[in-house]
């Protein structure tokens, strides 16, 4: 592509990117409705999964994790972003992710044949850890960043995470032909794993990054 085509290729772009923008602000949407809206979606999955209906389960589980994750980019590129909505946004994450995973426990103590039979305690156990994991990852970092740390490292953010349950939703399963077993408690171990770890990474960078800012703070009180 020449300069100026690549000229006129970016000019465009950022037509659009303003044109959408313009019809953003001028829209009724806001950003609270796309935040209920991912609310609704995940209520929906964790009802068809404790129906064992899981690709069903796995579709409205994705759609309304993009909901969660496209809130907040929506309300800062319409400029309707408000305070309570981004503590709306942040409280309904943790509680969409709370009710998915709650319904996948309800699997491991019923079975897939909807009959009670003593359940699976460890997987059940394994899905407390990453429901203890996925509230961790959010509160370190909102508590590091209230003490003027940024923390966004680590493994299992929100979107791997959504990754993660989903793949776990949809082949609950199985995967057909080519393997004879259910990825759902797979799914749950790796979740609970890599949440835990992840929240062990946020907290030993606000240890690391906390050592700095005492030491700058000690050097600027000595001077």
């Amino acid at each position: 592509m020449s300069g100026d085509a690549g000229v006129r290729s970016q000019r465009g772009g950022q037509i659009l990117s303003d044109a959408a923008r313009e019809r953003l602000i001028e829209s009724r949407l806001s950003p609270n409705a796309i935040s209920l809206t991912g609310l609704i979606g995940n209520v929906a999955a964790a009802v068809l999964i404790t129906q064992q209906l899981y690709i069903a389960a796995g579709i409205a589980f994705v759609l309304g994790s993009v909901m969660d994750l496209l809130d907040g980019k929506y309300s800062r590129m319409s400029g309707k972003a408000t305070l309570f909505g981004a503590f709306l946004d942040s409280s309904l994450d943790r509680v969409e992710e709370g009710i998915v995973l709650t319904a996948i426990a309800m699997q491991f103590v019923v079975g897939h044949d909807g009959v009670y039979s003593g359940g699976d305690q460890y997987a059940v156990a394994a899905v407390v850890l990453a429901v203890i994991g996925s509230l961790m990852v959010s509160y370190t970092r909102a508590r590091a960043e209230a003490l003027g740390i940024e923390c966004k490292v680590g493994i299992a953010n929100r979107a791997v995470r959504v990754v993660i349950i989903s793949v776990a939703v949809f082949f609950a399963r199985g995967l057909g032909g080519l393997f004879d077993f259910s990825l759902l408690k797979v799914g749950v171990y790796v979740l609970a794993g890599l949440s835990l770890f992840t929240m062990f990474q946020r907290i030993f960078h606000v240890y690391k990054q906390s050592k700095i800012l005492d030491a700058e703070r000690a050097a600027a009180d000595a001077s």
